[in-house]
């Protein structure tokens, strides 16, 4: 692989950039197409294709068969919550290859004994997403509900354009909180994208179940999601 391509992967993990890398095996030309990139032709729908699945693969074209190579920064879930439902969400998201970070300033419930072997943060998730950003390959959930810790994970979700934002509450408890982050100056596009009631309706009655609808959310928002300069 040539040195300047090499370099422009590592630069993309290091950003957390989507890449894939097109070799036309006939010439050995290579290049790199960015997430949201335009793609002329009939490789346009292969390298959409690639950014979603994720999964490498030859591609036949009129002038020959082109190896796409995908770069996806690891898909990561930050949860605002540390309580019984993510605690199986953190025996699902590495089955998934999603990589879990659970944040709560509620220090009995944040506890090492709960999270064994889990991220776990106990801080304001204002104060630790100001270290850690969110991005578009993270999603957000939001299980507390208490306003005075979702809140603010939720608008932060939102203005960095995550590729899943979703809150647990009724459809009650979501007006309530429409109305305070209209307030905070989100936009109702913006608040729109909150998927609450969170998770698949599947008729989720325990943790288990509510952890389990979550999930299947979060993978299906990745798989279908809406990449730059395109509608999901």
């Amino acid at each position: 692989m040539e040195l300047d391509i090499l370099k422009r992967i590592n630069q993309a993990r290091e950003k957390r950039q989507a890449i894939v890398v097109l070799t036309h095996l006939a010439s050995g030309l290579t290049e790199i197409v960015e997430e949201g990139e335009a793609v002329a032709g009939e490789l346009a729908s292969s390298v959409e294709t690639a950014f979603r699945s994720g999964r490498s693969g030859l591609c036949q074209t009129e002038t020959g068969e082109v190896f796409l190579n995908v770069h996806l920064p690891p898909p990561r879930i930050v949860a605002i919550g540390a309580v019984h439902i993510t605690q199986v969400l953190a025996r699902l998201a590495p089955m998934l290859s999603f990589d879990l970070t659970i944040v709560d300033p509620r220090t009995a419930f944040a506890t090492p004994e709960r999270f064994a072997g889990v991220d776990l943060i106990a801080d304001w998730p204002e104060d630790v997403l100001a270290k850690t950003p969110l991005d578009a390959h993270t999603a957000l959930a939001a299980v507390t509900h208490d306003p005075k810790i979702d809140d603010a994970a939720l608008a932060q979700a939102l203005r960095r354009n995550c590729f899943y934002v979703g809150a647990l509450g009724s459809r009650k408890t979501h007006a309530k909180r429409v109305e305070r982050l209209r307030h905070m100056g989100l936009a109702e596009e913006e608040i729109g994208r909150i998927k609450a009631p969170i998770g698949l309706d599947i008729g989720a009655s325990t943790p288990e179940e509510i952890a389990l609808a979550i999930m299947a959310e979060i993978v299906q928002s990745f798989r279908l999601r809406a990449l730059p300069g395109r509608s999901a």
